[in-house]
């Protein structure tokens, strides 16, 4: 028995997932681990921004989500999703799946984002997806203290470097502002010998044991 018909027959959501959608999760899981000790003009990352109802995870729930796609440091335009999660939320989220693959996934404020993600994995296709999260919010600080040296809202770190987009409060629109700021991390990271998705991930972690 594989692991999707184990998958299927322990979750009532995926007993209900289409043959597409299930070919969708078993290509899924035969892609390979990534190795998070390549430089970072090696890898490809995924930015992911999610907009919902509002703020509130206890009663909020997702209405869209979008990624963006940044391959050795650059962002390309078409390399780019955004799918509403209305009418067809499974569906929505294995074509979410198909994008990421594997890849590392850079969140601003992963504490609400991967919790939204996640949850809505669960309930509409039976398992969540066991990415390698790296959260802006946290490294940013790190590698760009001259400008915000604390954990501070979205909107702060857009105004820090002059950013713009062709909508806000939009989850592709806010998603190419995140895509702007995962490529200055990039940039100085690699400067500041922080040069693998490894190397971000543990920058996180000692920023986040510091703040306890």
């Amino acid at each position: 028995m594989n692991w999707l018909s184990r998958l299927v027959g322990g979750h009532a959501a995926a007993e209900n997932l289409s043959p597409q959608l299930k070919d969708i999760l078993e290509r899924w899981k035969d892609i390979p681990e990534p190795d998070l000790g390549r430089p970072h003009f090696e890898t490809r990352y995924t930015v992911l921004n999610t907009e919902a109802t509002g703020l509130d995870l206890d009663k909020d729930r997702l209405l869209a989500i979008a990624a963006l796609g940044v391959s050795g440091g650059l962002l390309s335009p078409g390399d780019a999703i955004c799918h509403k999660l209305e009418s067809s939320p499974a569906e929505a989220l294995g074509k979410l799946l198909e994008f990421v693959g594997k890849a590392p996934v850079a969140v601003f404020n992963a504490g609400f984002n991967k919790t939204l993600v996640e949850r809505a994995f669960d309930e509409h296709l039976g398992f969540t997806p066991e990415w390698q999260w790296i959260d802006l919010q946290w490294i940013l600080p790190v590698l760009f203290s001259e400008k915000i040296s604390e954990q501070v809202r979205l909107n702060s770190w857009i105004d820090a470097f002059g950013l713009e987009t062709f909508q806000r409060h939009h989850a592709l629109g806010d998603g190419l502002l995140i895509a702007q700021m995962l490529i200055a991390v990039l940039g100085r990271g690699s400067v500041l010998g922080a040069v693998t998705a490894r190397s971000l991930t543990e920058m996180e972690r000692s920023r986040r044991a510091a703040k306890r």
